[in-house]
């Protein structure tokens, strides 16, 4: 699995396209969800860098050894932590967490590995799992 800098648009923004991609399935709403939100801005990417971050996710995820496929892609925790650890800043893991939170519901339907990556972001990065829900502000865990 590849690594971004600490704290980098590119590490946000592939939390983001995990939970696009958790479930298996990219649905036109998610796509028009995250256009509509300006992802790309808010998370200091131009539209292709965006590309290019969530075509190396999927070049990663095709390559890892401890994948397992079904109807996702179910990453291990440790790979999962390694991810959600590249993000350490308060303000980017409440912009990215809410983008994900976003992008995970925008069809209206939160699968199993999509609310596993928001479930574990929550857990990693101590935030209140009722404050996953739409249009919640995010707060830390007291």
């Amino acid at each position: 699995m590849r690594t971004y800098p600490q704290n980098s648009p590119e590490a946000a923004a592939r939390l983001v396209a995990l939970a696009l991609i958790a479930d298996g399935v990219a649905s036109a709403k998610e796509f028009a969800a995250l256009d509509a939100a300006r992802a790309c801005t808010s998370l200091g990417l131009t539209s292709n860098r965006w590309g290019d971050v969530l075509r190396g996710l999927c070049e990663d995820l095709l390559n890892c050894q401890t994948r397992q496929w079904g109807r996702a892609c179910n990453l291990d925790d440790h790979m999962l932590d390694a991810m959600l650890d590249e993000v350490d800043d308060p303000a980017l893991r409440e912009r990215a967490l809410a983008l994900a939170v976003m992008v995970a519901e925008a069809d209206g339907h939160l699968g199993d590995a999509e609310g596993r990556v928001l479930a574990r972001a929550a857990a990693r990065w101590q935030v209140h799992t009722v404050m996953l829900m739409p249009g919640a502000p995010l707060a830390r865990a007291a």
